[in-house]
């Protein structure tokens, strides 16, 4: 208040002095009179502003007066500036001089209507002044020419700071959005600050782990940042040290005398700096992530301004930092498998795109390894997904160890892993990769009190020679890969022209069968089972067919393998069973009662209870007698003693269900298996009924499946009897039934009618 009262004070000063000298010089025209009390009108009107300067610049003679308030904006005394132009010119930014004389100009000629202008001024201390200047013009009323420039000055300097802080964090924000670079978006919060208070230099720190990381500093020197980058934290270490420390505000007054700093003051002394003020940056959880700090060559503690900018340049930093983890996190889990830790597909995808740009350009090859786990759903079924997640983990480790440091593996989902083998000049090399694969996988593990002997199936292709972009080379490595599951599993293979027509010839089976299985347009016929005692018909086995306009006759073995892989084996089953088990019902209603009724079923089906309340459902539906029907089960499901397949199998028995081992003596345990399981018949593999008239180790086999089977109380069936001869030996071996060519070929159900009628 006193400051605006002394201002106003000297305002009055000037207007009492320029009455005093209007009274003092005898005039001697009217225009002078009038333009003298014009200056102090204009006066009186600039002291609506107790900070204004005031100034008064005569365009005739250059001289300007300057008030005692407009010398001490710029920090000089009354009597310390010459009244002229130059004055004012020696204290104005170069840059912004030449733009206030030409507006000045464009309003003394009326090319404006009006003087207004901001510009940077020195200040006696050296520092920056921004002012608003206004004018008005005194004019001579004889001829209205220009003779004086009359104005005031305002300083708009925190005004200006004010606006220039809201655009620069404005912008700052719109990087961080934007995700511009931490180091970036440091510099210009610590220009940011520096801006508002003359002399000072920020600092920001990244806490990893227990170490202090260079942030951003862009104006303490190169070589204190360097010092300080890689630090230990700890309560001596400083501010900021102490501050990620603690996780507290720091403030050191003098360095020097601190005993903060008494391990690195130093580093910081030949720098010139004095004093260092550290606020923790901390996450939105209060985790520490960093430190900004502030240093002046002088000792100081902060003011309130200082204080309150120190708490918000940390608040912004830690927006940075949080968002730059979480980036980086982001980072991990798309180019890092979570649960294996192996790269994932996306960095698969990435990694495998520059190494082919790179082979393109240096003429190299590489193999591309893709390796799918047997059976692995049957793990996760029987063990639960926990065990089948550690065995993912282990099968990684064990591909980590094989390969070499050049190789590069990554899991892309579920049981999927790849290798890419590079520096590889001959399929050989590519083979030795894989037969590594194949003895690190099948090592024994033990998974929920259960001992597992894992294998693989891998596909390899090579660049180029099998594709030269990304799609044409995974392509030929799944190709390659069926192919090795298709012959057998726990092998592998390498891409061929022939694999690419078979696949394409899934791919058309795959379109066409949803529309077939959709639309009911595939057929059943039937296998007569002859009683060989009495030679009559006991029963048919029902045979899924399937023609199609453009792919003709379509074996099972193909489309049956299809409808499991896209999900649709259910609703075929399904279909299956209604419609053989009305055709029986339908033979029976006709006369020929008993006829049993065999229906092979997918093992999947043996995972899943559903199966036993939709062959209740059926047999309801359709009324054919639950002892009449004969489910076919292959070999596989008797090997695998899941409790799911003892609680279907029991179920089914229980309602009066007829159950056939298929394709018996294929396996390799099927002998032991049978103590778990309560079947009917056991249906010995077309196999050995061929071979057993030229090999009589086969011939002993049959015999000894017939004799087990008859002492476990197990009709015996085989399949494939094709000559007399075979039907002979398989009589006087005991076998009770058989079907094959040498009675009937699979028949539509009108010739089945003609054959019983017969």
């Amino acid at each position: 208040m006193n400051a605006l009262n002394k201002s106003k004070c000297l305002l009055l000063d000037e207007i009492h002095k320029l009455r005093a000298e209007l009274a003092a010089v005898k005039l001697t025209t009217e225009n002078r009179t009038s333009e003298l009390y014009k200056r102090v009108d204009l006066f009186s009107l600039a002291t609506r502003g107790a900070n204004d300067g005031l100034w008064d610049w005569n365009l005739e003679t250059d001289e300007v007066y300057y008030s005692p308030r407009w010398k001490s904006m710029l920090g000089y005394g009354e009597n310390e500036l010459d009244n002229n132009l130059e004055t004012w010119a020696s204290l104005v930014y170069p840059d912004d001089k030449s733009m206030a004389l030409e507006k000045a100009q464009d309003y003394i000629a009326s090319r404006s209507d009006s003087y207004e202008v901001e510009m940077r001024m020195h200040h006696k201390d050296s520092h920056k002044v921004v002012v608003l200047s206004r004018g008005f013009l005194v004019t001579r009323e004889s001829d209205n020419k220009p003779i004086r420039l009359v104005g005031t000055h305002v300083d708009i300097t925190e005004r200006k700071k004010a606006e220039a802080f809201d655009n620069n964090h404005a912008e700052i924000l719109e990087m961080i959005a934007l995700g511009r670079p931490a180091s970036d978006i440091y510099d210009a919060i610590a220009l940011m600050y520096e801006g508002r208070h003359s002399g000072l230099r920020c600092s920001m720190l990244e806490l990893h782990g227990n170490k202090l990381m260079h942030g951003g500093a862009p104006s303490l020197p190169k070589e204190y940042c360097n010092a300080l980058h890689g630090m230990e934290n700890g309560p001596g270490v400083g501010s900021c040290g102490t501050a990620t420390y603690t996780g507290k505000r720091v403030l050191v007054e003098d360095i020097e005398t601190d005993c903060k700093w008494e391990k690195i003051k130093h580093i910081a002394l030949p720098y010139g700096l004095r004093c260092c003020w550290s606020e923790p940056i901390k996450n939105s959880h209060g985790e520490v992530l960093g430190a900004f700090g502030m240093y002046y060559n002088h000792p100081a503690l902060p003011n309130e301004e200082e204080s309150n900018d120190l708490k918000s340049a940390a608040r912004l930093a830690g927006i940075v930092m949080e968002r730059d983890q979480a980036q980086k996190r982001i980072r991990a889990l798309a180019y890092t498998d979570e649960l294996t830790g192996l790269a994932s597909r996306a960095h698969f995808y990435q990694h495998l795109e520059k190494l082919i740009k790179t082979s393109d350009r240096h003429n190299h090859r590489f193999g591309l390894l893709y390796i799918d786990l047997d059976d692995f759903k049957d793990v996760n079924d029987s063990l639960g997904h926990d065990a089948g997640d550690l065995l993912l983990k282990i099968i990684a480790k064990r591909l980590e160890s094989t390969c070499r440091a050049i190789d590069y593996v990554a899991r892309l989902g579920g049981d999927e892993f790849c290798i890419i083998a590079e520096e590889i000049d001959a399929d050989y090399h590519a083979a030795n990769v894989a037969q590594r694969c194949f003895d690190a996988i099948s090592q024994p593990v033990e998974l929920a009190s259960r001992k597992l002997t894992p294998t693989c199936s891998i596909g390899i292709a090579r660049y180029p020679d099998d594709g030269e972009d990304i799609s044409t080379l995974l392509k030929a490595a799944d190709i390659s890969l069926y192919a090795a599951k298709e012959n057998g599993k726990n092998q592998y293979a390498f891409y061929k022209l022939e694999f690419t027509r078979k696949a394409e010839y899934r791919f058309q089976i795959e379109q066409c069968l949803r529309e077939a299985i959709e639309k009911h347009q595939l057929s059943l016929v039937y296998q007569p089972q002859i009683k060989l005692k009495t030679g009559k018909i006991i029963g048919v086995e029902a045979l899924l067919r399937w023609h199609h306009p453009l792919l003709g006759q379509v074996p099972p073995a193909d489309f049956i393998a299809t409808a499991e892989k896209i999900g649709m084996i259910k609703s075929l089953t399904e279909w299956v069973l209604r419609t053989a088990c009305r055709q029986a019902v339908a033979w029976k209603n006709e006369g020929y009662p008993g006829l049993r009724m065999a229906i092979n079923i997918s093992p999947s089906h043996f995972l899943d209870y559903a199966i036993v309340p939709l062959i209740n459902r059926i047999i309801d539906e359709t009324g054919m007698a639950p002892a009449e029907l004969e489910l076919e089960i292959t070999e596989i499901v008797v090997q695998k003693t899941y409790p799911q397949h003892h609680l279907v199998f029991q179920d089914l028995k229980d309602r009066g269900i007829q159950l056939t081992i298929d394709d018996f003596g294929t396996g390799f345990s099927a002998f032991a298996s049978l103590k778990n399981l309560n079947v009917d018949f056991l249906k010995i593999d077309k196999h050995f009924v061929d071979d057993m008239l030229v090999n009589n180790k086969i011939l002993i086999l049959i015999s000894s499946m017939i004799e087990m089977g008859h002492k476990l109380g197990y009709g015996i069936i085989a399949k494939g009897v094709e000559t007399l001869e075979q039907l002979n030996i398989l009589t006087n071996l005991g076998c009770e039934t058989a079907q094959g060519y040498l009675f009937s070929e699979p028949v539509n159900a009108n010739e089945i009618t003609k054959l019983l009628s017969r």
